[in-house]
């Protein structure tokens, strides 16, 4: 069920909590849109595919047994839309609790590829998107003194490997960019959590061989709402990621620079 941007919404005496996920359409995005639904929030769902959303809305206004979730079809390159689409939300859920960034793509890369339009777009979808976005939510939710974010960024961003550069740049710099919110937010009352997952059984893993046993995306999504209502800072899920990626980030380079993944 898609929001359209002239048809007025009427709100009730004493709203929902609301939510935004960004990257709402499959995947982790979608698992948690539902949970949150789930929990009591109005939620706002963006992403390119609008099929996909509105099956995805119809789905979870249906379990509710009313308006629950809206959805707005976004490219979140277009970073010049969001201003003003954010206003949108705002106004159509009446407020924000929680803002969401999942957006992402990971574009196969060869081992002697070096394609700069690829690693443009990746760089584009997984890190200035997430700025664009979340930029916006930082605003409201400093002048609001309290408020959530979530970023989806991923082990990946842990250490440069040699699989996919442009992508374990885009996911590293996506989580610094968390880090830098959170320690200017906190001030305010506001909670910034890292989310980072090892292999997830999404549409973007697919073809890709993973090293380790991948997630279901509902487990992601359960962890995630318990980092929320947790505020953790960064959180690795499945948990034992930790473990893995605290012995990867301490390998001598020498070591690392070997290895294939």
């Amino acid at each position: 069920m898609t929001a359209e941007i002239n048809k007025p919404i009427e709100h009730p005496i004493n709203p929902l909590p609301g939510a935004v996920v960004v990257g709402a359409s499959s995947g982790i995005g979608a698992a948690l849109a539902q949970k949150l639904a789930q929990e009591g929030y109005k939620v706002a769902l963006l992403a390119r595919r609008k099929e996909k959303l509105d099956e995805l809305c119809d789905k979870i206004n249906q379990q509710a047994g009313e308006l629950r979730a809206y959805a707005y079809q976004h490219d979140v390159t277009h970073f010049d839309e969001v201003p003003a689409l954010f206003q949108k939300i705002l106004l159509d859920l009446q407020n924000i609790d929680v803002f969401v960034y999942n957006s992402g793509i990971l574009n196969s890369v060869a081992f002697s590829e070096y394609d700069f339009a690829s690693g443009q777009n990746t760089v584009a979808v997984n890190l200035l998107g997430g700025m664009a976005w979340l930029d916006q939510a930082a605003v409201l939710f400093e002048r609001m003194g309290n408020g959530h974010i979530v970023g989806i960024s991923s082990v990946a961003g842990d250490r440069g490997r040699v699989a996919n550069p442009p992508y374990h740049a885009a996911k590293a710099g996506f989580s610094t960019y968390l880090e830098s919110l959170r320690n200017r937010l906190t001030r305010s009352g506001v909670h910034v959590l890292t989310v980072k997952p090892g292999y997830v059984k999404t549409a973007m893993m697919d073809g890709v061989e993973g090293k380790f046993p991948a997630s279901q995306p509902e487990d992601v999504a359960k962890a995630i709402w318990n980092g929320i209502r947790r505020k953790k800072q960064v959180m690795y899920t499945p948990w034992w990621w930790w473990w893995i990626m605290h012995i990867i980030i301490h390998l001598p380079s020498f070591i690392f620079r070997r290895m294939s993944f």
